[in-house]
């Protein structure tokens, strides 16, 4: 699947929901999906800076030259937002993800229904992610030179 494709995916899942409680309930239960992250990147070299909430990105390059990521967060609305952009991200090219439009966070009204902490956090979250992606190409380019 695409990253056009996941946003789609989560956009007609939350389109179907009417009410933001409901809403929220939903990006709760995405964070619930989220497994388990490895102790030993819950530590403040994974902490995301900018965020209010404890969140912990681990991210490594795998041998098909995909970005992985893996997270984790102290609160569960949180946990569920990196839940949902890792659900769209993760496994992508660095390239895949430097490009990525990430339309679907506007799409289902999230960045309008968020205190300007957590939005400043989505930021943050969003930010890290793709400043993986821009290392990890860096390292294949410098690998190919």
């Amino acid at each position: 699947m695409t990253i056009e494709e996941k946003q789609r995916e989560i956009t007609d899942e939350f389109n179907e929901i009417d009410d933001w409680l409901d809403r929220y309930a939903a990006i709760i239960d995405a964070g619930q999906d989220l497994p388990e992250l490895d102790p030993k990147y819950k530590t403040p070299e994974y902490l995301i800076d900018g965020c209010q909430s404890s969140v912990w990105l681990h991210s490594y390059l795998d041998d098909n030259g995909h970005v992985r990521y893996e997270a984790d967060s102290n609160t569960s609305i949180v946990k569920g937002i990196i839940a949902l952009l890792v659900s769209v991200l993760d496994d992508r090219t660095p390239d895949e993800i430097i490009n990525a439009d990430l339309h679907f966070i506007n799409d289902i009204g999230l960045g309008d229904n968020l205190s300007p902490y957590r939005a400043n956090g989505l930021l943050a979250m969003l930010k890290q992610m793709k400043y993986y992606a821009v290392a990890f190409k860096g390292q294949q380019e410098k690998g190919q030179a």
